[in-house]
């Protein structure tokens, strides 16, 4: 559905950062109120739906929910998917819990069209119970270690040095309500969330054309399948704490020892579904993967990689990569194995360690934290070099 030309209200922060990859860059001051967001389309649409009868009834299943931010300046010639992690859905890219604005519109201002979705079973994506299975949902506790008060509890490393929240952090502060009443059940099944969410995004790509895809968390493992389904239409892979480390899941158990190795969840290293391995693999069991002797630093977990000789990622290989990471979150400990597991598989993703371009205190959901606005002007700026604007 499109509508005329609109005016959106958003804030617009400044950021002044330098570092080894990125320049040195100053955005425009913030101000009271920012200028009219004009977009030359405002809308949405549904992929990836298939009608099926179950018990003699109706319904479609393995759509996904597109909105669609086309600006009425649109200086790139690929637009952003934006693909959310687990327990959420578009609204993570859509605002923050204190009322801001969030990463969509910020690069709609920076002429970019964003696609911004709820991943099948998800929020307006709609949930088939028969077909997709019985349902898991966050708790709000978990958040509050997690993110909104990791400092006070300290179950990592890094976790003390978390500042960017944009609330107290307690449950009973009304940012944190508004942050969970963005919780929403998902698949307890992950490899079917994985499979139907590749699915949907691949109808997405083939709709719309060559795009960017951007990925976070628990939409990691299905922003690696798409990519590697689709090689030639995704230009550059945004890849923001996605769901790792390689191969075993991490339990944080705090001090001393902080780390405990969970169970296999990414079977094929950094997806829970098949990947594009070369020589070719029948299956996961043909992975074989052998964890290192050491952590690489204090404060870091023990990474697992693929045995030598290491199998290649050929799909990943043909475009520019971007991982980032904040340096208070939980994935702190362990993003450096995710980056290690695609250059041992041939891949060159850069890494993006925003404490090292000094945007310091972020946790896991950056994207809704103070600072919002200056991790996307650092993410904006690598896509500035990899993929210049046409205008």
């Amino acid at each position: 559905m499109n509508h005329e030309t609109i005016a959106l209200l958003s804030v617009c922060a400044a950021a002044l950062f330098a570092g080894a990859i990125f320049t040195f860059v100053t955005a425009r001051p913030a101000q009271a109120a920012d200028e009219p967001l004009m977009l030359a389309r405002d809308g949405f649409f549904y992929v990836g739906g298939k009608q099926t009868i179950i018990n003699d009834k109706t319904y479609v299943v393995g759509q996904m929910y597109v909105e669609e931010r086309v600006p009425a300046n649109k200086r790139h010639p690929y637009p952003i998917i934006m693909v959310h992690g687990g327990s959420r859905s578009a609204t993570t890219y859509l605002g923050t819990p204190d009322g801001r604005e969030g990463w969509a519109q910020y690069f709609v201002r920076q002429g970019y069209a964003v696609y911004v979705v709820d991943q099948p079973g998800k929020g307006r994506s709609g949930y088939v119970t028969e077909a997709y299975g019985p349902q898991t949902l966050a708790d709000g506790s978990s958040a509050t270690r997690r993110y909104m008060q990791s400092a006070r509890f300290k179950l990592w490393p890094q976790a003390h040095l978390h500042t960017q929240w944009p609330g107290t952090g307690d449950l009973e502060d009304p940012i944190s309500t508004l942050m969970l009443s963005g919780f929403l059940p998902e698949m307890g099944d992950v490899a079917k969330q994985q499979a139907t969410t590749r699915d949907a995004l691949v109808a997405l790509v083939d709709k719309i054309g060559p795009s960017i895809v951007m990925m976070h968390s628990m939409g990691g493992p299905a922003g690696w399948l798409v990519t590697d389904a689709r090689p030639d239409a995704v230009k550059a892979v945004l890849a923001i704490e996605p769901n790792g480390p390689p191969v075993h899941t991490v339990e944080f158990i705090g001090a001393p020892d902080w780390f405990k190795e969970g169970r296999v969840t990414l079977p094929y290293g950094i997806s829970g579904m098949p990947l594009t391995y070369s020589p070719a693999i029948k299956d996961a069991s043909d992975l074989k993967f052998v964890k290192e002797d050491k952590p690489d630093g204090p404060g870091l977990v023990t990474c697992w990689k693929q045995a030598e000789p290491a199998r290649q990622l050929p799909n990943l290989q043909k475009m520019p990569i971007l991982v980032v990471m904040g340096e208070a979150s939980y994935h702190a400990p362990y993003d450096h194995c995710t980056v290690k597991y695609l250059e041992q598989a041939g891949v060159k993703p850069t890494f993006l360690r925003l404490a090292d371009v000094g945007i310091k205190g972020n946790s896991h959901v950056m994207m809704n934290e103070k600072n919002n606005k200056e991790i996307a002007a650092a993410i904006a700026q690598w896509l500035d070099k990899v993929l210049p604007a046409t205008q």
